[in-house]
């Protein structure tokens, strides 16, 4: 039976929600470390490594881009391709099995590319061989460093063949992105750099990312996680009979919302966050983890997060669990400063707002410098 909350629920006390869920607002148990805000996150998605440096670092009091940074290096939190084909924050412990749980679709769903591009699993193969072997000889390489691996062994890396080919053998666990260099990572071999990772049964594993997703996401509904993941809804609707006593259910708009027992009891005890601006990432997991985004960005505006829908995200402002637009830096050192880009300038934020803004730009300028 889902709850009934009536007038009490509109779409910003659901952005609000998420935004409480996702560790955005400062209510609660929150975790402590870098390894912690991804772990609760169970993913956050890093194909812009500096914008998922942020992502990391607006959830973690106190936090500086070094302390990312070190997390990345000690391999407490990896990036690689557990889903959609997109990099991703993820714990160690966790990225065999989501692996074991995605790969197999994503490989069938990118078949007729590598047909395109001429790479076969004999290929594959070759390539898994020397690079390990090249990785064991002179330690992490380079993706150029790597390239030059293949390319030298007879796998040519034009054209994208070398990034589907890097994709693959992440993707099935051989290779996985380690220690920074710069603003690159080093590529290094998946067992040496994680010596421990979970296997799952397919069906525990489902449950367990669903209810992860649900605690760390919600409320959101379950076509939204089918997408995040790209597991089949037929799964995931069996997952979800499996878990749902530790889920609470929401009905919004004939839409049936998921979320767990603490973040669904603010709405006896209020949800924080009416008066918070938040200066998020591009690409942040508050607008990237679900499939309908319109509950916190008037679709009117959307076009002005994704200009022409080129797939690039632009940093969100949020305020009181909506998006109202977007932010810019400008400048350098300590000449740097945050500047506001709202969607409608003649509404522009009140002073309570604004001092919020403040605050929130001066904890973005801080992490850049710590």
């Amino acid at each position: 039976m889902a709850a009934q909350v009536g007038k009490r629920l509109d779409r910003k006390v659901l952005g609000r929600l998420r935004l409480a869920s996702q560790g955005l607002l400062g209510a609660g148990e929150r975790p402590d470390s870098a390894g912690g805000v991804v772990r609760w996150m169970t993913a956050m998605q890093a194909q812009d490594l500096q914008a998922a440096l942020w992502a990391v670092g607006v959830r973690l009091t106190g936090s500086g881009v070094s302390d990312v940074g070190a997390a990345i290096n000690a391999g407490t939190i990896v990036r690689s391709w557990p889903m959609r084909g997109t990099l991703h924050l993820v714990a160690p412990e966790d990225l065999r099995w989501m692996l074991e749980l995605t790969a197999d679709r994503l490989t069938k769903g990118i078949a007729a590319r590598h047909r395109e591009l001429g790479i076969t699993w004999a290929d594959v193969e070759k390539c898994r061989d020397v690079a390990l072997a090249a990785i064991s000889t002179e330690g992490p390489l380079s993706r150029n460093g790597l390239f030059k691996v293949f390319d030298d062994g007879g796998q040519p890396t034009q054209g994208q063949r070398g990034i589907h080919i890097l994709g693959t053998l992440c993707r099935h666990g051989w290779l996985v992105q380690g220690p920074l260099a710069g603003n690159q990572q080093l590529i290094v071999a998946f067992d040496d750099w994680i010596p421990f990772s979970r296997r799952l049964g397919r069906a525990e594993a489902v449950a367990e990312f669903l209810l992860r997703y649900f605690h760390s996401h919600g409320p959101a509904t379950v076509r939204d996680f089918a997408w995040w993941t790209q597991i089949p809804l037929t799964e995931v609707r069996a997952a979800l009979e499996t878990i749902r006593g530790g889920l609470v259910e929401l009905e919004f708009e004939g839409a049936s919302y998921w979320m767990s027992h603490e973040t669904a009891g603010l709405l006896d005890t209020g949800v924080p966050g009416s008066r918070s601006v938040l200066l998020l990432p591009g690409f942040d997991e508050f607008l990237l983890g679900y499939t309908d985004r319109s509950l916190v960005l008037p679709p009117e505006h959307a076009n002005k997060i994704v200009p022409g829908g080129n797939g690039v995200f632009k940093k969100a402002l949020v305020s009181g669990g909506e998006v109202v637009g977007t932010w810019v830096v400008e400048g350098k050192g300590q000449r740097a400063a945050v500047v506001p880009q709202l969607f409608d300038p003649s509404r522009p934020l009140g002073p309570a707002a604004q001092a919020a803004f403040t605050k929130a730009a001066e904890r973005y300028l801080e992490f850049l410098d710590t």
